[in-house]
């Protein structure tokens, strides 16, 4: 069996410098300037609104060949002014890694990648890259990988530990659905205007006893489909998901998500029309808890910019049903206008049986090339609350102006580039 291993290895090694090799580095840098006032949450009376300036400072390294692949990103996420000017050091540990995997192709169709990584899916909505928040989100995985003609499969495997150990194995780190360890399985089939992808997902949190010891895990399971299609000139697409097992380590969990929107995109515009539904628990009182969390996507993307539902917070809330019509227009020969509004609605019954209405958002981005790896982009939001959006956000007044705008800078040049033949090597 050890002979059989390093051969295999001599193998792969000797393949990889028999073929071409490219060596890749890019980098990411952006600033954005935010002036929140109601931003994530309701508006305090009197509260003096905030503004800052976080940038991201990140270089990307990739090595492919024919048979190996990989990805190493380091990045510094910061506010300006974050740390004080002469200092010998930055304190702020603001300096990471973002993503460092491998990906090893055993033949033609199957693959597998290890180590810390991106994972995204379909639209993003349960796994995505979050790549709006400075520091993006990452996952220490392994996949197993395979892929034939219009046929993708994705077997994922995590398992999360604070440290190196002798004994034990309890997993502390909580907050934003951390898990201690997942399993999933993501398929995917393509055909020329169409598509149909399959998710199954477990995630496996740490329990503790009464006495507070760790106790084994408990978990949640989330499954669905997501599909696209066309009806003549309008383009289709949706999800639906539901998630059980449990929502804490006592609380049974019976949650489902549901979303369609068409799309028509006739010359420079676009138009779309669509809804998305996310069950929650009545704030009368439940024992199951029925709120649906997409966990691990890009949220920011879905339910208004303004980051009022599921970005870090609504959960186990009372959901959300959320009518949305959005309007691409083409300004010039590079630049467009984003205009989105929303109509929000608690799924579930508010206490005191108060109106499900929760308020309606319209959010305006504006994207505007400038020169070659150079891009503009400006933003305003507006959240019109009613006085339901308070019962689910601590009670803050809902007839506070609620507004939040944002300038920022992408700049992602190609720093380097080259394919080395096996002659050059």
């Amino acid at each position: 069996m050890k002979a059989n291993t390093t051969l295999f290895i001599l193998l792969a090694f000797f393949a990889t410098v028999a073929t071409a090799q490219t060596f890749n580095v890019d980098a990411d840098i952006r600033s954005r300037f935010e002036y929140r006032h109601g931003f994530g949450n309701l508006f305090p009376d009197d509260a003096e609104p905030a503004a800052f300036v976080t940038q991201r400072s990140r270089l990307n390294f990739g090595y492919d060949t024919e048979w190996l692949n990989a990805f190493i990103s380091v990045q510094d996420v910061s506010t300006w002014g974050d740390t004080r000017q002469i200092l010998p050091s930055d304190n702020n540990d603001s300096f990471s890694l973002f993503q460092a995997w491998v990906e090893l192709k055993v033949d033609e169709h199957w693959s597998t990648k290890l180590g810390r990584q991106v994972i995204a899916y379909d639209d993003q909505r349960i796994f995505g890259g979050l790549d709006w928040a400075m520091q993006g989100r990452f996952h220490d995985a392994a996949l197993i990988k395979y892929k034939k003609d219009s046929f993708n499969m994705d077997l994922g495997f995590a398992f999360s530990q604070e440290e190196q150990r002798i004994t034990c194995s309890d997993y502390a780190i909580t907050g934003f659905f951390t898990y201690k360890t997942m399993q999933f399985a993501h398929l995917n089939k393509s055909w020329e205007n169409s598509s149909l992808s399959f998710l199954f997902l477990n995630n496996g949190f740490q329990k503790y006893n009464e006495e507070e010891e760790a106790d084994g895990t408990y978990n949640r399971q989330t499954t669905g489909a997501y599909f696209t299609f066309p009806i003549g000139a309008v383009k289709f697409a949706g999800s639906g998901y539901y998630q059980f097992g449990k929502a804490d380590a006592s609380t049974d969990l019976s949650a489902y998500q549901l979303s369609l929107e068409g799309s028509y995109k006739p010359a420079n515009t676009v138009y779309a029309l669509g809804f998305e539904m996310l069950s929650g628990t009545d704030q009368t009182g439940d024992s199951k808890n029925k709120s649906f969390f997409p966990l691990y996507g890009t949220n920011h993307k879905f339910n208004g910019f303004m980051d009022y539902f599921y970005v870090g917070n609504h959960a186990n809330n009372v959901g959300l049903n959320d009518l949305y019509a959005k309007l691409v227009l083409k300004t010039g020969e590079k630049s467009n206008l984003l205009v989105k509004g929303h109509y929000f609605a608690a799924n579930a019954d508010l206490v005191n049986d108060a109106d499900n209405y929760l308020g309606t958002e319209v959010d305006f981005v504006f994207t505007q090339p400038l020169i070659k790896n150079v891009v503009l982009n400006l933003g305003y939001s507006h959240m019109f609350a009613s006085d339901s959006m308070s019962l689910i956000k601590g009670g803050l007044p809902a007839d506070n102006t609620n507004n939040w705008g944002w300038a920022q800078l992408i700049i992602n040049p190609n720093l380097f580039k080259h394919t080395f033949t096996p002659e050059e090597l």
